[in-house]
């Protein structure tokens, strides 16, 4: 083959060689714009493979240009039926379902909220409400949703469900999104692929709990913070107020999350600020971005505080679900093996009081519990990582549940920490996830535990396996590339 043939066939690489912290020696990108493109990484990474040769250009051509819009929309077509699939299967009922018993309590307190009864149960109720009493322990927001729908079309499960499984779409093209900007429009592409086929996702997004929802609240955050980081604005300051508002009114432990998120855009936040100078002409101050932030994310907890107050005299910021979690979980009869399905009991002295007097007593107890036996709590907290990464078939689960947890988690999970791995030579702009990640698992380790609290962390990891993923159909492309170019070579000599 001449060397005009060769050039026509292949593209050598501007680089210059350059090690790796692990050792392997490699062509980096000559130009500083290219050194700090992921997907320039991943051809300098895929060119290590023959690193005395060129690049081939089919392999180059896999990181460049733009996706045409199709292959997303036929992702987010087919992530959606799948979702409606499972929505009509679990039908226009809200019985309890292995792992998502919780939509049995959704259902029955909406019933009561559109039926003018306010929060409140028909009967005594978990864990602690009594008939007809109002109840902060649930999901003021989704509560509101279900609520809405059923005034709407009546009780009719199933169209809140389908509602909940076309807005899922929108999950799916946020994860598309922040796949796209950490480490390019294919990875990105490759990891709404996996999230559009992962049975958690697909299952939870048709159930009658608040995981769909928070996750693209969550997903929003995370998305609209790194765009904070390049490029600050009102727009931006305003939509990361609504995410993390709209989020914590699904899971109130978002607003443990929110400070160390505002924390990084604050490190992130343009040098010229640090010096005293004024920011771009047009966009607002780190500093006003971030109390524009907190604002809308008190708007949005406020009315219902307010409400609380009303309703039980007492201050509440939002529900009271943190102390009983916090008093279960480690409760003695929990021994030192942690049982997701024990209800401990209240303790007499505690029963009758009001949900906030109660939620603080709760406090107080589980915490008390940990320090007179630290030793049990660490050996409580270890055996809880079984029900956190739960990824074995059960007999106490439906076989739905058990195909759910064995068509997710145990096969994507590789590919995670693959890309958790590619991941490290763009630490900093992915750092918000890994925060997430940490601060979810060790809220779950030290009180709750369970597959589906895990479920926002796993809609997180898939950015990394799309990036595992197309690195390693990048490298697959170049070493067969690469064959067949040295096979007639082989046959000429």
């Amino acid at each position: 083959m001449s060397s005009d043939s060769q050039g026509s066939a292949y593209t050598r690489c501007s680089a210059k060689v350059h090690s790796y912290p692990d050792g392997v020696q490699s062509r980096k990108p000559a130009t500083d714009e290219s050194a700090d493109s992921t997907e320039a990484w991943i051809r300098v990474r895929t060119a290590s493979v023959l690193p005395n040769h060129p690049c081939p250009k089919s392999v180059d051509s896999l990181t460049t240009g733009r996706l045409v819009p199709w292959h997303l929309l036929a992702v987010i077509t087919l992530a959606t039926l799948l979702r409606i699939a499972v929505a009509i299967y679990l039908g226009d009922v809200a019985n309890p379902v292995s792992g998502a018993n919780d939509q049995y309590s959704y259902d029955a307190l909406a019933q009561r909220v559109a039926g003018g009864y306010g929060f409140s149960f028909p009967t005594a109720w978990y864990p602690f409400t009594a008939a007809d009493e109002p109840t902060a322990h649930w999901s003021y927001l989704y509560t509101l949703y279900l609520a809405a729908v059923y005034l709407l079309v009546g009780h009719h499960p199933l169209v809140a469900r389908i509602i909940q499984t076309l807005l899922s779409a929108i999950g799916i093209w946020l994860t598309y999104r922040i796949g796209a900007r950490l480490f390019g429009e294919r990875a990105g592409l490759a990891a709404a692929a996996l999230a559009a086929g992962y049975a958690y996702l697909i299952f939870f997004a048709a159930a009658l709990m608040t995981q769909t929802f928070y996750i693209i609240a969550l997903l929003a955050a995370i998305n609209t913070a790194l765009d904070l980081a390049e490029r600050p604005s009102w727009r931006g300051w305003l939509l990361l107020g609504l995410a993390l508002g709209i989020g914590a009114l699904m899971r109130q432990t978002l607003l443990l999350f929110a400070p160390l998120l505002l924390a990084w855009l604050w490190l992130k936040r343009p040098r010229t600020e640090g010096r005293g100078r004024s920011p771009v002409l047009g966009h607002p101050s780190s500093v006003i971005g971030l109390l524009l932030t907190l604002t809308v994310i008190a708007l949005f907890i406020l009315p219902f505080t307010v409400y609380n107050y009303v309703t039980f005299h007492d201050f509440l910021l939002l529900n009271s679900n943190g102390g009983y979690w916090m008093y279960s979980s480690n409760h003695p009869n929990q021994g030192t093996h942690f049982d997701g399905t024990y209800a401990a009991p209240l303790p007499d002295n505690l029963r009758g009081l009001p949900e906030p007097a109660l939620d603080r007593a709760l406090y107080r107890q589980g915490i008390r519990f940990i320090l007179d036996d630290p030793k049990r709590f660490l050996l409580l907290s270890l055996s809880r990582l079984d029900d956190y990464f739960w990824i074995l078939p059960s007999a106490n689960s439906s076989l739905a549940s058990n195909l759910g947890r064995m068509l997710s988690y145990p096969l994507y999970l590789p590919f995670m920490l693959f890309g958790l791995y590619l991941s490290r030579h763009n630490w900093r702009q992915c750092l918000p996830i890994y925060l997430y990640i940490l601060f979810e698992g060790a809220l779950c380790i030290f009180t709750w535990a369970g597959p589906r609290y895990r479920l926002p962390s796993d809609a997180l990891l898939m950015v990394f396996a799309g990036l595992a993923v197309m690195t390693a159909v990048h490298r697959l492309q170049a070493r067969i590339t690469w064959s067949a170019r040295i096979r007639p070579r082989s046959s000429q000599a």
